[in-house]
């Protein structure tokens, strides 16, 4: 695991004294070395967290002959299969690092090597010889890559955003646009960003640059295929994730894990059972997960440490976390994975935990939604419409919610599982509004290739396009990373991906629960009452500590400061937080959202970032 950043010059050659001050960006990723190629237009920087091969990987790495030059960010779990089939081939190999593969891998098949690797990656390929670049993501984008073209045509590319801001070329310019759709989604969605010109590399995708021409392609995307599994889905479920935990555990060093009181983490803590845990725990004991995963961690033989998060902790990271996270987020769990993540890294290098299995078995509890009240669907379709319309102009609260969601067909409003402002309220709230926000235009295609599957497998489809890469995963990276620690995710294998993707519509969610089959299966391996335990996301107080005058101030006094002024009416503001501290309104989230992106706009664009 590690960070790179490097460009292609477009007039020129590069510099080595602009790569190191990119690389000293995101030192943070890779506390264990550093490493630099230059040489002509081509710039390759690598910062190092050593995890495998510790002597024997340091990068750029070069092939056999020097053509090719690797940097590489990511763990492929297959590389030793995979360099005993080039070995045979007739591939020499001079470490036992896995970037060699990438290497050895490419001399002999190119570009059909990206389906053979199972694992997460962000890679660059510079072919000396060709004067050509060649990048690629990981299927599921669980690790990042961000590239722009400047104006002089340059290239930049990098694991992190704020690794572009110490290059001559790169220019920062809000793209105000995505600030629309950041405030209905809570994270920055698509492939646009908040810079503009900087785009994110889509998960299973490519991009190649030979100096001129730019050109990006797709290598792999998700299909799923409903009612395709034979026979027992927990067992075969069960099956997939024990390889695939296997795999996971591959390292010099010791491997931790995350557990909350949730199953995900649960069931990979059961199977990987590693000799250290890390739980967050609140003084709030109705958010607190840290009694139930004590209480699991000791059935499983695994010491469990509590990191217990105060309002004044949560509060005081959230800076570092924005900034960390180079575009604003406002998924207030981000801030405790950070304080987690900061504890974790002091007793090793490595941790397993439980991203993506919600999208992958179907866990969210709004996959319930088109199994309840289904008398309400039986209403003629322009009553509901009606009723919905009416609906969406009153206060929101949770019938009145359900309602005006009811009113419009799922196709035509999902686009995630947190949906915070409307087009109606961010009209009102914006002082330049332009509707080209709107996240469901992200959601359209999704929603069209994913006709003549059943609701639940559309949202899916929808979440794993949007909402895995956009916040869960890129949370999990860039938070992680912060404190150099590597965060692995085994739920996002090849393996149990197609024994997922299979899952009949009765084994993910009815009106009665989620994740059926992996409850059953997570069941072979943990108390019934942990399978059981419902779907809690990653519970934080934010709620109640912005019902306390203490915590709310600091709200209010950046919504008075003139950045709040450039963007927003202050006066809405204003009257959300109000309505929250007198508890006649629960807006805690659209607060938050708004409060995140001017901790993060003063600073990224009030003066020089960090």
């Amino acid at each position: 695991m590690c960070g790179i950043a490097g460009y292609i010059a477009g007039q020129g050659a590069a510099s080595a004294a602009v790569l190191q001050a990119m690389l000293a960006r995101i030192a943070h990723r890779g506390p264990d070395g550093q490493g630099a190629f230059v040489e002509g237009a081509a710039a390759l920087g690598h910062r190092r967290l050593a995890v495998i091969d510790e002597d024997g990987g340091p990068q750029p790495m070069a092939n056999e002959d020097g053509r090719l030059m690797c940097i590489y960010n990511g763990e492929i779990y297959n590389y030793r299969s995979l360099a005993a089939e080039l070995t045979a081939a007739g591939h020499a190999f001079a470490t036992r690092c896995d970037t060699e593969v990438l290497l050895h891998g490419w001399e002999q098949w190119g570009p059909a090597l990206l389906p053979r690797l199972r694992g997460m990656f962000a890679f660059a390929l510079w072919d000396r010889a060709a004067g050509t670049l060649f990048c690629a993501r990981d299927a599921f984008g669980v690790k990042p890559l961000y590239y722009c073209r400047t104006a002089d045509g340059t290239l930049l590319f990098a694991s992190e955003i704020k690794a572009f801001l110490d290059h001559p070329a790169f220019t920062k310019c809000l793209n105000e646009a995505q600030l629309e759709r950041y405030l209905s989604c809570q994270y920055s969605p698509g492939e646009e960003t908040f810079f503009a010109g900087v785009y994110k590399l889509p998960p299973g995708h490519w991009l190649t640059f030979d100096g001129q021409t730019l050109r990006r392609g797709r290598w792999w995307a998700p299909v799923f295929a409903p009612d395709d599994m034979p026979g027992d889905a927990p067992a075969a479920l069960d099956e997939a994730l024990r390889g695939s935990v296997a795999a996971h555990l591959a390292a010099d060093g010791p491997v931790a894990g995350f557990l909350s009181a949730g199953v995900d983490s649960a069931y990979i803590t059961a199977l990987a059972r590693p000799k250290h845990c890390y739980t967050v725990g609140y003084a709030e004991g109705r958010y607190d997960e840290s009694p139930a995963a004590g209480r699991l961690a000791a059935a499983l033989g695994v010491r469990d440490h509590v990191v217990r998060i105060t309002p004044e902790a949560f509060w005081a990271a959230l800076p570092a976390v924005q900034y960390h996270m180079d575009e604003p987020l406002a998924d207030a769990a981000a801030v405790a994975l950070y304080l987690l993540c900061r504890e974790a890294a002091r007793g090793g290098k490595v941790v397993l935990s439980g991203e993506g299995a919600d999208e992958l078995c179907g866990g969210y509890n709004i996959y319930r939604e088109p199994f309840t009240a289904r008398w309400y669907g039986r209403l003629p379709a322009a009553l509901r419409r009606a009723l919905g319309a009416l609906a969406g102009r009153l206060p929101a609260v949770p019938g009145v919610n359900f309602i005006a969601r009811r009113g419009v067909p799922l196709a035509q409003r999902y686009y995630g599982p947190t949906a915070l402002l409307d087009e109606r309220a961010k009209r009102r709230l914006l002082r330049r509004y332009t509707g080209a926000g709107d996240p469901r235009l992200l959601a359209r295609p999704l929603w069209a290739a994913s006709a003549g599957l059943d609701p639940v497998t559309r949202m899916q489809a929808c979440d794993l396009a949007l909402w895995l890469p956009g916040d869960i995963l890129l949370k999990a990276d860039k938070m992680s990373m912060a404190h150099g620690l590597e965060l692995r995710v085994p739920f996002l294998d090849h393996a149990v991906w197609n024994t997922a993707r299979r899952l009949p519509p009765a084994a993910k969610a009815d009106a009665h629960g989620t994740k059926r089959a992996l409850r059953a299966a997570a069941a072979r391996r943990l108390p019934g009452a942990d399978a059981a335990r419902p779907k809690r996301g990653f519970p934080v107080p934010v709620r109640d500590w912005l019902r306390q005058e203490r915590w709310a101030a600091p709200v209010r006094a950046a919504f008075d400061r003139p950045v709040a002024a450039r963007f927003f009416c202050v006066r809405r503001l204003h009257r959300m937080l109000r309505q929250h501290l007198r508890g006649t309104r629960d807006n805690w989230r659209q607060i938050f959202c708004i409060y995140c992106f001017l901790v993060w706009y003063e600073q990224y664009f009030e003066g020089d970032a960090p």
